[in-house]
């Protein structure tokens, strides 16, 4: 899919975390999202529209005589067990073979939505609901939370990066799309949704109350004690390059030669906007990230605009954790392959493929076209960045929240006594 601007420029964007902006309920401006990450992180290109180009040929080495066996025994002999119950339509069966077919490639991001659920996937995109302001995804096989958003309903009912969902209003999620998530956790304002989650192998019963979400886009500040910078992504939308800008003037002029962008909890958002804020710091034509198809299409590589206007001198530390995934990936990734700053905190989230929409009459197909590398050619997918220095937010087992955030303070360290 592709989004215009007033401008018609293409914005490429990435979802976050999930396979589209998986957003469990994030309002997004108009234009995003992707993103997820459904959710929370992928980039949705657009590919040709049956009638538009896109082939139909019937592929004659598909043997489909078991398919017709099962269609015509279902069609003569299927009996409603309740009185209530109607049998699906023609196109209702043709639906449910596609999305059948999408889910035997095992890939949680290519996925089929029929006429009703591609429209509410649709309505998440444009950003035209309520819900709780989390990203999920898919890890290890479980529905798991990527990062709830700084100030949401989710953030004050307690939730974590890494709880896993196993029930969404007493209902199992085993077995469950991201996206089928995501539309059961959205809801209208001022209604709760109920969800069990594990966290450090105990069952917890959550309520989150519903509402329009507003999550803060950046912060930055300076610390005259330390002599540091310190400015803070919340999640990569179209506005997010022009709120760096601004931040980033406001440390040049500070004089400081020590700076921490934290993208802890950052899920992700536009491809644009994490290759415009890398621009910051690589020289143009740098690679920011390339777009691999794997041989079936032409790769693409995002570079550096080249802005390149880093004071000189400037130590740079860039934070990250189990929340930081799709567009926080790939901007830590580049930095921290050209060796432009320190990557600090925990592994990130790994979510590195690319999808794209594709209409079938009235439904939806989404499928993952390629996956993310990283400037040294490592891939995003399933593996993560990992951290020049690792540095857990909490002992392991711990229940409480430190007092000090150690791996804020271990950046400052670091830039100040330079280890």
């Amino acid at each position: 899919m592709e989004i215009f601007g007033n401008n018609n420029r293409r914005r490429r964007i990435v979802t976050r975390g999930v396979s589209f902006a998986l957003v469990a309920a994030i309002a997004f401006s108009a234009g995003i999202f992707v993103g997820n990450s459904g959710s929370v992180a992928a980039v949705v290109s657009h590919i040709p529209l049956i009638g538009d180009g896109l082939d139909a040929t019937p592929d004659q080495s598909a043997d489909l005589t078991d398919f017709w066996k099962a269609w015509n025994a279902l069609d003569a002999n299927y009996v409603a067990t309740h009185a209530s119950s109607t049998l699906p339509s023609t196109k209702d069966r043709i639906f449910g073979a596609i999305s059948g077919l999408a889910t035997s490639y095992g890939d949680p991001y290519t996925v089929f939505f029929p006429p009703k659920e591609a429209k509410a996937f649709a309505d998440s995109i444009s950003g035209s609901f309520a819900g709780v302001g989390m990203e999920i995804d898919i890890k290890n096989g479980v529905l798991t939370v990527i990062a709830p958003l700084k100030g949401t309903p989710a953030e004050k009912a307690g939730i974590k990066v890494g709880d896993q969902i196993i029930t969404i209003d007493g209902k199992s999620t085993d077995g469950l799309a991201v996206d089928e998530a995501v539309s059961k956790i959205r809801g209208s304002v001022g209604t709760t949704v109920n969800l069990t989650i594990i966290r450090s192998g105990k069952a917890l019963d959550v309520k989150i109350v519903r509402d329009t979400i507003q999550v803060p886009e950046t912060d930055d500040g300076f610390d005259a004690t330390s002599g540091v910078y310190h400015i803070a992504l919340y999640e990569f939308t179209s506005n997010s390059a022009n709120l760096f800008d601004d931040a980033f003037s406001r440390f040049k002029v500070s004089g400081s030669k020590k700076l921490i962008i934290d993208l802890r909890g950052d899920p992700g958002g536009y491809l644009d906007s994490a290759v415009d804020i890398a621009s910051h710091f690589l020289q143009k034509g740098a690679t920011v990230v390339t777009e691999d198809s794997d041989g079936k299409a032409d790769s693409i590589v995002h570079t550096s605009i080249g802005y390149n206007d880093l004071p000189a001198g400037t130590k740079v530390v860039v934070l990250i954790d189990g929340g930081s995934a799709s567009a926080s990936e790939i901007f830590a990734g580049a930095l921290q392959d050209t060796h432009t700053a320190t990557l600090i905190g925990t592994k990130s989230f790994g979510k590195g493929s690319v999808q794209s929409l594709t209409d079938l009459d009235g439904g939806s197909l989404k499928i993952t076209i390629a996956r993310w590398i990283t400037p040294a050619g490592h891939w995003i997918m399933g593996n993560g960045i990992t951290p020049d220095i690792t540095v857990p937010y909490a002992a392991e087992g711990a229940t409480t929240t430190p007092k000090v955030d150690p791996q804020m303070a271990r950046a400052v360290q670091f830039l100040t006594k330079g280890k």
